[in-house]
């Protein structure tokens, strides 16, 4: 079983420390079994916003963990306390993957995790982690980055998708998706948080391409171009890039290659289809086009995957309530 600790400090924000509880936290074991052994660590009794909580453990647990969470913290102007730093630095020493959720990249960028690293966090905070931290390559047009054994999100709804992918990497693909349903949450978001910077998310059903992109998931199976995402949407493919753009945060060739890659995933963790099927089912063609892309994609070839994530998930039943 998968520990992970959630480090908890006064000057934390919530939201974030929230997301991470629900996802980590929870018993889902009806999803998946084993799920997480979850701990929240702290030096004693914490307020977070309006919230006072009780830790578990304390913050020297953290280096037994083989997952570390540090949430967002709330004033980046301000050095966080030396006991949380020391003892992220002390658990990431120790091996754990250690994870930041917003503007908990300051913690790690104050423990050195992140020097000589790529990074992000919060887009309105990405100038003064630059500046505080000039060792640290601020990226700050991305939901999140994985480093491998250090992660950062960048701001509030971005840390979902990061606890999210902390799951699709232990857990499968099948498994992250049944939990993103539960949370009624997209299992994946494209593009960056750039996106968000200028304009608000544009809510279901009300963005040009609401009803093209369900439109082009049923229809994976074939050979769609660009012209034709248009023709369906009825714009030039001129205003089709750029509605994907502003939309999606990529382009629509890029959109639909990440489709067929998360399809290809699906199928292999659910069922028996042979690679040649999949490469079919997923409009790749043929099974070598489909172990060139996926391998690239995702860092391993197919069978591989389908070892490691085959017999994890199991049919989950509907989320009640």
């Amino acid at each position: 079983m998968t520990t992970v600790a959630l480090a908890l400090t006064e000057g934390m924000l919530h939201f974030e420390l929230s997301l991470a509880i629900e996802v980590f936290g929870s018993d889902l074991t009806h999803i998946v079994d084993p799920w997480y052994d979850f701990a929240l660590c702290g030096p004693g009794p914490v307020r977070v916003g309006r919230f006072r909580l009780e830790p578990d453990r304390g913050l020297g647990h953290l280096r037994h963990a083989d997952t570390v969470i540090v949430p967002g913290w709330a004033d980046v102007d301000r050095d966080p306390p030396a006991e949380l730093v020391d003892a992220v630095r002390a658990a990431h020493e120790a091996g754990a993957r250690v994870a930041s959720l917003c503007t908990g990249a300051f913690v790690l960028a104050a423990a050195g995790l992140l020097d000589g690293r790529r990074a992000t966090t919060h887009w309105a905070h990405t100038g003064e982690l630059t500046r505080r931290h000039p060792r640290v390559t601020v990226d700050p047009d991305v939901l999140y980055v994985d480093g491998g054994s250090v992660l950062t999100s960048a701001g509030k709804a971005a840390a979902m998708d990061l606890c999210l992918h902390l799951v699709r990497l232990d857990h499968g693909s099948a498994v992250a998706n049944t939990v993103a349903r539960r949370l009624v949450v997209p299992p994946h978001r494209d593009g960056g948080q750039a996106q968000f910077v200028t304009t608000p998310v544009p809510a279901p059903g009300n963005h040009p391409l609401a009803r093209l992109l369900p439109w082009a998931l049923l229809r994976l199976d074939r050979a769609l171009t660009v012209e034709d995402l248009a023709r369906e949407a009825g714009m030039s493919s001129r205003h089709l890039a750029r509605h994907f753009r502003s939309v999606t945060g990529t382009t629509p060739l890029q959109w639909l290659h990440t489709q067929r890659i998360r399809h290809a995933q699906e199928l292999l963790e659910t069922t028996d289809d042979t690679v040649d099927t999949i490469a079919t089912a997923t409009g790749m063609g043929t099974a070598t086009t489909l172990r060139r892309h996926f391998a690239r994609t995702v860092g391993v070839p197919p069978d591989a995957y389908r070892r490691t994530f085959r017999t994890r998930a199991r049919p989950a039943p509907a989320p009640r309530g």
